[in-house]
């Protein structure tokens, strides 16, 4: 039993970006066919959830991931997940990237990063952490502490809430890995959050359903504590 809502990231499917190899930024890049039938298989997995709040990146790679996995959920667009502003990169295809000198702190100090004509790295990185956290809390005061809501992002906002949620600094969030139609789960609750899955490609989801509720007499601080020993695991 927990006492908090529980957080479902999903990543947008393959792009037409992804498969070429390119740096989609912002720009209005769509799923190709691979990534269609990802964010079909997705909402296979994520069929029966049943989710309080369902959440986007505005972008339309999100927004189609969407409409193909949770045909019948009615997103709300929220700018604070939209992609890390990548400015002059945005566009260009990763191999020449990795040429720029900025490249290697991209993949060792992140945290100092500011794209030209973007944004820091570190920007982007708090504005998703709130957006996610501001949400969450509106999801258990209004629909209750057994919620499930999902948000649909990109594959650094992912990252970047993940590392936030091990308490890791940025600069090692590039550890993390965020597949195309990956489903990452998080649990915040008022002590510490707790990953509870992380880039699932083919799980079965139904074990973050809540058990019916023996009694509501828990204290705060228990929703808090880790599993001494690992625990029991999903009782479903």
């Amino acid at each position: 039993m927990v006492d908090v809502a529980t957080l479902l990231l999903l990543r947008h499917g393959r792009t037409t970006a992804n498969a070429d190899g390119g740096l989609a930024g912002r720009q209005p890049v769509e799923l190709d066919e691979t990534g269609r039938a990802q964010a079909t298989a997705a909402g296979a997995r994520l069929a029966g959830l049943p989710l309080a709040a369902v959440v986007t990146s505005p972008l339309i790679r999100c927004r189609q991931t969407l409409e193909l996995a949770l045909p019948a959920a009615e997103p709300v667009a929220e700018e604070r997940l939209i992609e890390c502003g990548y400015g002059a990169w945005e566009g260009q295809p990763l191999r020449t990237l990795a040429k720029d000198p900025l490249w290697p702190v991209v993949q060792q100090h992140p945290s100092a990063v500011v794209f030209p004509d973007g944004e820091p790295m570190a920007a982007m990185a708090a504005r998703s952490v709130a957006a996610v956290r501001d949400w969450d809390a509106r999801v258990t005061a209004a629909h209750g502490p057994d919620a499930l809501w999902l948000a649909c992002g990109h594959g650094d906002v992912i990252k970047a809430i993940v590392a936030d949620a091990l308490g890791l600094h940025l600069d090692l969030f590039q550890r993390i890995v965020v597949d195309p139609a990956s489903v990452t789960v998080i649990r915040y609750t008022p002590v510490r959050p707790f990953l509870v899955r992380l880039n699932d490609v083919g799980g079965d989801l139904t074990g973050l359903v809540p058990p019916a509720r023996k009694s509501r007499r828990r204290s705060r601080r228990a929703d808090s504590d880790a599993a001494v020993g690992g625990g029991a695991g999903a009782t479903r």
